[in-house]
């Protein structure tokens, strides 16, 4: 009877771990998910400033 208690205790104890694995795992994707939608953002923001750059340098060889 102290074995079959044994692998019981033993594969709750496995499925807490890969829980816990699992919780930090989907932390890690959130935090992984704002970091990529922060540098599109910045990444949006420098092509806009490229294409208002390259807009008023046009201009000026214009006249």
């Amino acid at each position: 009877m102290v074995w079959p208690m044994f692998f019981l205790v033993l594969a709750f104890a496995g499925i807490a771990v890969l829980g816990v694995l699992a919780v930090r795992v989907g932390l890690e994707v959130q935090r992984f998910t704002h970091a990529v939608g922060d540098g599109s953002e910045r990444i949006a923001r420098a092509a806009e400033d490229l294409e208002r750059a390259t807009a008023s340098c046009a201009h000026g060889f214009e006249r």
